[in-house]
């Protein structure tokens, strides 16, 4: 899937499991944990086939949560359900090899009779986008995204990797039906880190002088 069909499925998940266990996750790091298992992309040039291995395996996702949830118990169940999104449905679903249960085996799993390009995957994740924007605006999460958390700064790890080499990169990768939603999402988190970042700014000039 591209960003925005990760970006989705986090959310919406997330959002369900945290409201059948009533536990109200924060949004940002949701949306960021699930774009978290590509950064083995940044491997790639050293280490041949590894992207959809360990951080796409549901093993690993296991073993790395299991500290969260013993400190935490229900409250990490949106994060580990906005992580694992990703690779179980996400990948699985849409263009499918993900090596699930590394490292007990390389053997990889999954589904390949949509590719992400294909007018289906664009279809579905334009919907799931138009579905995602409605319940954000309307249960107000949008609103987390506009105050001032210094936590909402994680928001930089997908501008930076996903959103803004996505419109820098020539030719352009992305469909142009889901050129607007990956624009809302640079804008929104771009809004976001700039708010923090300008609080951050101002209160260490005010400690100066």
């Amino acid at each position: 899937m591209f960003a925005v069909g990760h970006f989705a499925l986090a959310y919406l998940l997330g959002k369900a499991s945290g409201k059948i266990l009533k536990v109200q996750p924060i949004i940002p790091l949701m949306l960021v944990l699930s774009i978290i298992p590509d950064i083995d992309i940044l491997s790639e040039p050293f280490i041949a086939e590894v992207h959809r291995g360990p951080t796409h395996s549901l093993i690993m996702t296991i073993i790395a949560f299991l500290p969260l949830f013993m400190l935490c118990k229900q409250k990490a169940a949106p994060y580990f359900t906005a992580f694992v999104s990703h690779a179980l449905l996400g990948d699985f679903l849409i263009g499918g090899q993900i090596q699930i249960f590394w490292p007990l085996s390389t053997r990889k799993f999954g589904l390949t009779y949509i590719d992400i390009n294909s007018p289906i995957n664009i279809a579905s994740e334009f919907i799931l986008f138009i579905i995602t924007l409605t319940v954000l605006i309307k249960t107000r999460d949008l609103a987390q995204f506009l105050q001032n958390s210094k936590l909402n700064l994680v928001l930089a790890i997908p501008l930076f990797t996903v959103l803004l080499p996505t419109f820098t990169s020539y030719p352009l990768s992305v469909p142009a039906l889901l050129i607007p939603p990956h624009l809302f999402y640079l804008l929104l988190f771009s809004v976001s880190v700039s708010i923090v970042a300008t609080n951050i700014l101002k209160q260490t000039k005010t400690q100066i002088t």
